[in-house]
């Protein structure tokens, strides 16, 4: 399960994974996002906090999360990975790499400074 909110005035997006994520999730996610780029031409940050990433439920989660990706890259400006998890070395790297966006990771407790980073932009 993916829980999110969209910060509208800051064009901030802040995700938290709960569970294998689904393709549900990302299907609602994107009828936010896309609403309000519909209005905007950026999302100035996504904030993705996890203590550990959670994987996906089935390979349609992950098709989904990657169709999500790849039709929002550009438009987002800077990622903060919020995690404790061995893979964030391995997600900024791609991160850094398949998206036009500032990446950084952040100790899961530093939230608060990713999200001021996040606000600098």
């Amino acid at each position: 399960m993916l829980n999110y909110s969209l910060m509208k005035p800051e064009g901030l997006l802040l995700l938290q994974p709960q569970g294998p994520l689904t393709q549900q999730d990302f299907e609602r996610m994107n009828l936010d996002v896309n609403a309000y780029l519909a209005e905007h031409a950026k999302l100035h940050g996504v904030m993705i906090q996890a203590k550990d990433f959670p994987g996906w439920e089935n390979w349609a989660g992950l098709s989904a999360h990657l169709g999500f990706v790849r039709d929002h890259h550009k438009q987002v400006e800077r990622i903060a990975l919020v995690t404790d998890s061995q893979l964030a070395g391995v997600a900024e790297f791609f991160g850094k790499h398949f998206t036009g966006a500032q990446v950084r990771h952040f100790p899961f407790t530093d939230d608060e400074l990713a999200l001021q980073w996040l606000q600098t932009v």
